[in-house]
């Protein structure tokens, strides 16, 4: 007889907020990536464009872990328009000694967006000033809200800007983080003007054009780009990344194929073959991260199968704590 747990988004929401746990989690995701032998494939990816919709499949295999996961992951941008949320999804976790199923994780997309979000904290600690305080959101949906929420966890936030292409939708965002997290935070009318003074900038859109520019950037600054999970994504201008001291990828393979470097690379501003430290070689101490703080620093943030792992692993372990969810024997 196997034993398998149904978890759905609401015992997930109780049982993994995004906390400092949870960025330690994917933090430590990351570190795995640089010292263990783990497995991880290209991204499986499904595109349905007569719908702005795509699918994207992750999974990988961490050394020491008893179970992976492979997640799900469709993205269809025009839901909002019909009073649906743009992302869903859900992952399944199975044992790396049998293969058998141990849980699904009916998280409607709750914990990509968690992970997502601990990532760009864990970007932020390795890559930012310590004393950051002022940061720039570009987007004003969920995980817009997430970002500035994790960025608040590792750095000491004070105040906050957010730039979107509906101004409204800015304020509103604007309105619910201020009064979430206790600081100043704004609507900003256009990038520049979220940009300037800004210590951490993020961006958060499914863009296929720039929306920062490289002329806006000031000594100190750090920029994570997570929104470029598709070859025809595009978020920062790729002299950006000319102008860094630093750049950082989540996982090199990934963001020469489909990240913010792919644009570079096809710009011919950077060779293809050129070698960039990776996130999680910093987080392990392999490579350096911020060498000054007049250095402007870029992580480029494409979404890895480790971090579905982490996290599923941690809604397990959690779940079994907590006694959450329904456990289902055949």
């Amino acid at each position: 007889m196997t034993t398998m747990k149904i978890l759905v988004e609401a015992d997930l929401r109780r049982i993994v907020p995004l906390d400092l746990e949870a960025i330690a989690c994917v933090e430590d995701a990351f570190h795995a990536l640089a010292t263990k032998a783990v497995a991880m494939p290209p991204i499986l990816r499904l595109d349905i464009p007569e719908h702005r919709g795509e699918v994207d499949v992750k999974t990988a295999y961490v050394p020491g872990l008893d179970g992976f996961a492979i997640k799900i992951s469709p993205g269809f941008f025009d839901n909002p328009k019909i009073g649906l949320p743009s992302t869903n999804g859900l992952m399944v976790l199975l044992s790396t000694t049998t293969g058998l199923v141990q849980a699904v994780l009916f998280d409607n997309g709750y914990l990509t967006d968690v992970r997502t979000a601990a990532a760009g904290a864990v970007a932020a600690k390795h890559l930012s000033r310590e004393d950051a305080s002022v940061a720039a959101i570009f987007g004003a949906g969920m995980q817009a809200k997430l970002q500035l929420e994790a960025l608040s966890l590792v750095r000491p936030i004070r105040e906050a800007r957010i730039w979107a292409r509906d101004l409204t939708k800015a304020g509103n965002a604007a309105d619910e983080l201020a009064e979430k997290l206790g600081f100043p935070v704004r609507a900003a009318a256009d990038g520049r003007a979220a940009v300037d003074g800004a210590d951490i900038i993020v961006t958060t859109t499914p863009s296929s054009t720039p929306i920062l520019k490289a002329e806006w950037l000031q000594p100190g600054q750090h920029v994570t780009a997570m929104g470029s999970d598709a070859e025809h994504k595009n978020e920062i201008e790729p002299a950006v990344l000319i102008a860094a001291g630093l750049y950082v990828a989540d996982s090199l393979r990934q963001t020469r194929r489909l990240g913010e470097l792919h644009h570079a690379i096809a710009a011919g501003l950077v060779a293809e073959d050129t070698i960039f430290p990776e996130l999680g070689e910093i987080v392990a101490g392999r490579k350096p991260g911020r060498t000054g703080p007049d250095q402007i620093t870029v992580a480029d943030l494409t979404g890895t199968g480790i971090q579905d792992t982490a996290i599923a692993t941690l809604a397990s372990a959690r779940a079994g704590s907590a006694g959450a969810g329904t456990t289902f024997k055949s």
